[in-house]
């Protein structure tokens, strides 16, 4: 009897020492908690971005996809079915132009290098279109892995909405200007449908981050930057290049880069600068 009633006694200070530890930890917890900063909220915008970000995802998985079905083509020997599936990768690739100079730009050169012939994009393209050879195995699968790696990346990355606007202006001005001095994906004979791929990826941008917050901030200037976008995307649905109206389209592209600019400080953000930052 003498004996359990010792060690209950014994007992005791050791369960009050791990009561007091607990106490101790839970103390920590909440002062720590205390002394952390809440996170700010996101912005309107910040929110917006977050839903571009769903779009930036399935056009970049878009062109995964099309590049996949390029290697399977590719080891079939089907050259013609080659052709067509890496024309079909390119849709999401360039849908997504207003993200990738800007946000990723050491991969968007090893994707998409222009006028470089030698990797990427128009690396293949000079084998499948301009030598008619299917023999691009090796560099398809490069071009699958830096894309199944963008499209990774992208889940994670910051889309800072001044940087988006940026991108936007910074495409809308290469359509107008490089993009339509003679095309960029000349060998196979498809740069029309990579500048119209453009058009509906700063239309998508404009309307998904951007097109609310100017509406309330100014509507009359709003409705200028619709109208252009609506002109700028029914300027490159020409039949080819040799009847694309580019006098036109280089004024709208421009004025479409100097209303952003006008209606950048209405939103809260700088006007749009068209040098390429990186991330």
């Amino acid at each position: 009897m003498l004996q359990i009633l010792h060690t209950r006694t014994r007992a005791t200070p050791s369960r009050s020492r791990r009561s007091i530890r607990s106490g101790a930890a839970v103390i920590c917890i909440l002062v720590a908690a205390l002394a952390t900063p809440p996170r700010a909220a996101a912005t309107p915008l910040e929110d917006c971005a977050e839903t571009y970000r769903r779009h930036l995802i399935d056009d970049i998985g878009q062109a995964l996809v099309g590049a996949r079905n390029l290697r399977a083509r590719i080891a079939a020997d089907d050259l013609d079915g080659a052709r067509q599936a890496w024309i079909d990768a390119r849709v999401g690739w360039e849908r997504s132009e207003v993200f990738t100079a800007g946000f990723v730009p050491e991969l968007d050169r090893e994707i998409d290098a222009w006028p470089n012939a030698t990797h990427g994009f128009h690396g293949i393209e000079a084998g499948l279109f301009g030598a008619s050879r299917a023999d691009v195995g090796r560099q398809t699968d490069v071009l699958i892995a830096h894309l199944a790696d963008l499209r990774t990346q992208i889940r994670d990355i910051r889309l800072a909405p001044q940087r988006l606007l940026n991108g936007i202006a910074r495409l809308a001005f290469e359509v107008g200007d490089s993009k339509a001095d003679g095309g960029e994906s000349r060998l196979s004979g498809t740069s029309l449908n990579d500048m119209q791929s453009n058009a509906e990826g700063i239309d998508l941008a404009y309307r998904v981050i951007f097109a609310d917050a100017v509406e309330a901030g100014d509507p009359q200037l709003a409705a200028a930057v619709r109208a252009t976008i609506a002109r700028l995307k029914a300027a490159v649905k020409s039949a080819d290049l040799r009847t694309l109206d580019l006098e036109s389209l280089r004024a709208d592209t421009e004025e479409l880069v100097a209303l952003l600019q006008s209606a950048a400080p209405k939103i809260g953000l700088a006007p749009p600068t068209l040098e390429e930052t990186a991330q």
